[in-house]
């Protein structure tokens, strides 16, 4: 069976078993109590511990190689700057859908006070903190809280208030090597690209623990927290398909429209057989040879410029990452009764863009980053079990809206290069 099944499966099992076990014992009993600290909520903790210790080599060797990878782009001249324009564009427009609607519909709201209490009762620091960031005093802080003075510093304390100064560190240091020549950086592009290679390759060896540690995880929200854990969860998942679809059918209809001088409807059935593969696959990459031949034959794009924007594409836009990871966090604030201000959800709006520069191309590899924001501002990470198990149906929507991102942004860059998109006859049949 595959391993998104099983997930879904430990999913079902673990919150019916904590929903029963609720039922037959009542959450303040206190040999359930101790079932859920000594053994759940351990166990659990394994799973995400093994997510977590990969944050700092993960984001680190990411965003430098995205970064680069942008630097790279922009050499090529107009059409790659003209590439990093739209691919900037619709990504904070995909998190500012996101933020907007999640404050709108407010999926998280509706969970009782007292279920709250029984959650962050097992995690001491969420309990601490109170739903703030820990007022814990820091030593050697960041200029205006962004700029470090040691980024190795930053990196140990990454989970607790160190991330974003750490994140514009590899950022620096990802433009600093897309400035500098190719020749005497290629040693350490070789490195960074073998740091993101074992990185993921730990998040898939977490992934395999995931089906045990998911099961546990969301046996104790069920077991503390009931019923309205689970209507919560209903209410994200269709708050998430639905911007999804907002972005993909109206958003980017608008671009192909006044942009790409293109009928969208046209646009999205000459598409239909790349759609189809991302949505299986889950995977921009696995997507790209049929994206490729698709914006050659279906959309008659000139090769030139769907070659580039595509390659590029596949790994820099990703604007259902960034859509879905704005919505998570802040779900997950909701859920856990954490209010965010204005500030606090602008600082997540520029997480959740440069996530989309360099999110792992691996199951599960948005997690580190959702982790560590949640962490950041006083929300427990355990909380991501409760999503981590319906993941792969969201994962393959939003490749879907990634993959067809990157199609429009080549329609619209091969327009404004001067060359009329024409979809040939046989490709709407």
């Amino acid at each position: 069976m595959a391993l998104h099944n099983v997930i879904l499966i430990s999913l079902l099992l673990g919150g019916l078993s904590g929903l029963a076990a609720q039922l037959m014992l009542g959450a303040d009993n206190k040999g359930l109590q101790d079932f859920v600290a000594n053994v759940a909520d351990p166990i659990g903790g394994i799973f995400l511990a093994m997510i977590f210790m990969v944050v700092v080599p993960l984001l680190f060797s990411a965003l430098a190689l995205g970064v680069n990878e942008l630097g790279d782009v922009a050499k090529v001249g107009r059409v790659g700057i003209r590439t990093l324009v739209m691919t900037v564009l619709l990504s904070s427009i995909a998190v500012i859908l996101a933020l907007v609607s999640v404050n709108i519909v407010q999926p998280g709201a509706g969970i009782d006070d007292a279920s709250r209490a029984r959650m962050t009762s097992y995690d001491k620091e969420a309990a601490a903190s109170k739903g703030s960031v820990s007022e814990e005093k820091v030593t050697d802080p960041p200029v205006l809280g962004i700029v470090p003075r040691n980024p190795l510093l930053e990196a140990t304390r990454a989970l607790t208030g160190g991330l974003l100064p750490f994140m514009f560190f590899a950022l620096v240091f990802g433009l600093a090597m897309a400035m500098g020549d190719s020749q005497k950086v290629l040693p350490i592009t070789r490195f960074m690209e073998g740091l993101f290679e074992i990185s993921q390759q730990i998040i898939s060896m977490a992934m395999k623990l995931a089906p045990i540690g998911v099961f546990f995880l969301v046996f104790k929200t069920g077991a503390l927290m009931g019923w309205d854990a689970f209507i919560a969860l209903g209410k994200y998942v269709l708050l998430v398909l639905g911007v999804l679809a907002f972005h993909q059918f109206v958003v980017y209809s608008m671009a192909l429209q006044f942009i790409a001088k293109m009928n969208p409807l046209n646009f999205f059935r000459s598409i239909r057989k790349v759609q189809l593969t991302a949505f299986a696959t889950s995977s921009s990459n696995a997507t790209l040879p049929v994206a490729l031949k698709s914006a050659e034959e279906d959309l008659g794009l000139p090769r030139e410029v769907s070659n580039f924007v595509l390659t590029i594409g596949a790994t820099a836009n990703q604007n259902g990452t960034a859509l879905f990871e704005g919505i998570t966090i802040l779900f997950l604030a909701q859920f856990m009764g954490v209010s965010l201000d204005l500030g606090q959800q602008a600082t997540i709006l520029g997480f959740a863009i440069l996530a989309g520069i360099g999110t792992a191309g691996v199951p599960g590899g948005a997690w580190p980053m959702i982790g560590s924001v949640l962490a950041r501002f006083g929300i427990a990470p355990d909380t991501i079990g409760l999503v981590l198990g319906i993941d792969r149906i969201l994962d393959m929507s939003r490749t879907v809206l990634n993959v067809t991102g990157d199609m429009v942004i080549a329609a619209c860059v091969a327009r404004w290069e001067g060359n009329p998109v024409e979809i040939p006859d046989e490709a709407l049949g």
